[in-house]
């Protein structure tokens, strides 16, 4: 038997990591169709499946200007009706097998997905070849799918995650379209039939695709079959992306999106990072892990296991087409936020000033070897895999070099990645949490700090809560601040178009001037009410006001600004389970 103190010893000492097992995978066969379409066939007779993926080189980045969300109502559509299927034609036939059919973009790629059983084969593949190639986007369809779309909307600008995201896509990329994460209401009432078909002609061609097959197929049938339901797919001329730079940092500034009521902050911390092609990808790969991929790493261990700041702190590379970013992210309770922010600089300045142990480097190396084989096991885990390859047009032996291209990164390869991508000086910081509670806390984090709204709108005057504290009430109820700029453009009466979840609803605002204070009422079938402050700055406008609907007191807060005759902007209330309405508005007098 081992003493004591020998097995105390053996309990502390990990084993040693297994050796290597080779990848079994099956090999991919090319072939390109006449029509330009490159077809991936994989033969995987481990279960009696068959997946399809069709993926195209264009997604969410290559919407027209105007019309952003173009491409994911396209995708959202595409089951929606052909020319021979109605939409519940193609829900039933699809369910009938037991299959799946679907389509999605991302900012790279639109891709259409189907899996059914082996044995209906045909019927999938003329499924998936009717969505793709005939849909007839029918008009009573495209207004639910619109509908739909705006309540997204809805539901999105009461996430703090959606609103971290939006403010930083557009510090980091600028007039990039990555920088766009979203449609608007705008471009979602603005887009027709007409578009939807245009846009499908001119993008959905054969000659801009990859079509990956694989599971219980023979090649030489498949091949047959795609060609008899791909075959005519007529080929175009795709359209050579020309997208601007990202802007180039040349300073640390904070946004901060004011959420008022929240009791946690959402932060990221990001730089300008790597395409997916270039050839640091694998050093950063580990760095990443080493500083932030999963929760043994070093920002996971210091805000969540030493600090408890958090329930998990994390990096994300975000290695895109033509443009990337490294990040740094966490959910923390509000009074720990400045401290959070600390503790990311700590780190982010050590990745770049300390080489990295071999243990740590050691240990990044034989996690990401080790999940690489899991992330293959599966049939659809290796066709994402080469769409990914297809798609980034990465070497063809990249499944096959990729674990022994990461065991190859030295510790010298970490730091000098670090040091070129992870930038704390020039760092792009976003923060979304309550204003009011973390301004004084964070803003010695940066040299420069903006705040914006939950519409996204900059905010250069105080909070309707704080300018109350800063004036009195009249025997109208209506107060007002002092104002800077042109207080006439706000006065007449404005017709408010309102998104909410009950559908959309009509307010009209009146705002008149007593005093050289702006003074206003808004009615609506909610009631009718006098604002109880108005501020203005320029065009940026913000108010309070106490609504009574259903004999409920609703406090909320109003905050937009003025385009000539045109309003736009948000309405926040304090009941929690309702989000953030959206408006837009018209002077009418």
């Amino acid at each position: 038997m081992m003493p004591d103190n020998q097995l105390e010893t053996f309990r502390r000492q990990p084993p040693a990591p297994l050796a290597p097992r080779p990848l079994n995978l099956p090999t991919p066969e090319e072939t390109t169709l006449a029509n330009g379409l490159r077809v991936v066939l994989v033969e995987n007779a481990r279960l009696p499946l068959v997946t399809y993926r069709l993926a195209l080189r264009t997604g969410d980045a290559h919407d027209p200007p105007a019309l952003p969300g173009l491409t994911d109502i396209v995708t959202s559509m595409l089951n929606e009706g052909t020319e021979t299927r109605t939409s519940r034609r193609i829900a039933d036939d699809v369910a009938r097998i037991g299959a799946t059919l679907g389509a999605g973009a991302s900012s790279d790629n639109t891709t259409v997905a189907a899996t059914a059983l082996s044995q209906f084969d045909d019927q999938i593949l003329d499924l998936m070849a009717d969505i793709t190639l005939r849909p007839s986007f029918p008009e009573d369809e495209l207004e639910l799918t619109k509908q739909n779309a705006l309540q997204n909307l809805i539901a999105q600008r009461g996430q703090p995650s959606f609103l971290a995201n939006e403010r930083l896509a557009r510090v980091m990329y600028g007039e990039h379209p990555y920088s766009v994460v979203s449609a608007t209401p705008e471009s979602i009432a603005a887009i027709s039939r007409d578009d939807l078909v245009r846009f499908h002609r001119r993008r959905f061609i054969p000659n801009n695709a990859v079509l990956v097959v694989g599971g219980d197929i023979r090649r030489a049938d498949a091949l047959r079959r795609i060609e008899e339901f791909f075959g005519a797919w007529q080929p175009g001329e795709p359209e050579a992306a020309a997208f601007p730079d990202p802007p180039a940092r040349a300073r640390r500034t904070l946004y901060l999106v004011d959420r008022p009521g929240s009791a946690q902050s959402n932060i990221i911390i990001a730089n300008a990072a790597i395409t997916r092609t270039d050839p640091d990808y694998f050093p950063v790969l580990v760095m990443h892990t080493v500083l932030g991929a999963n929760a043994s790493s070093r920002i996971f261990m210091n805000l969540r296991e030493d600090k408890g700041y958090t329930y998990g702190a994390y990096t994300s590379l975000d290695a895109r087409r033509t443009a990337g970013s490294f990040r740094a992210t966490a959910e923390v309770r509000t009074p720990v936020t400045g401290e959070s922010l600390k503790e990311f600089f700590y780190e982010l300045g050590r990745i770049r000033e300390e080489p990295v142990t071999e243990k740590e480097l050691l240990d990044a190396q034989n996690y990401l070897t080790g999940i690489f084989p899991i992330r293959l096991e599966t049939l659809d885990g290796l066709i994402d895999q080469l769409i990914q390859i297809k798609m980034h047009d990465l070497p063809d032996d990249y499944l096959q070099t990729y674990r022994e291209r990461v065991s190859a990164v030295t510790r010298e390869q970490v730091q000098r990645v670090a040091r070129r991508y992870v930038t704390p000086d020039i760092a792009a910081i976003v923060v979304v949490g309550d204003a009011d509670a973390l301004t004084d806390e964070i803003k010695g984090y940066a040299e420069e700090m903006e705040i914006y709204d939950s519409a996204g709108q900059r905010k250069d005057t105080p909070t309707p809560e704080r300018a109350a504290d800063e004036t009195t009430t009249n025997g109208s109820n209506m107060s007002s601040t002092s104002t800077t700029g042109d207080q006439a453009g706000f006065v007449g009466s404005w017709q408010l178009e309102i998104t909410s979840p009950l559908g959309p609803q009509t307010a009209t605002l009146v705002v008149d001037e007593e005093g050289g204070a702006l003074r206003g009422r808004m009615s609506s079938s909610w009631g009718e009410a006098p604002l109880d402050t108005i501020t203005q700055s320029g065009d940026i406008f913000a108010a309070a006001i106490a609504l009574k609907i259903q004999g409920m007191a609703i406090q909320a807060n109003i905050e937009g600004r003025r385009e000539g005759d045109n309003l736009s902007g948000t309405i926040r209330t304090n009941m929690p389970i309702v989000p953030p309405l959206m408006f837009t508005g018209r002077k009418i007098s």
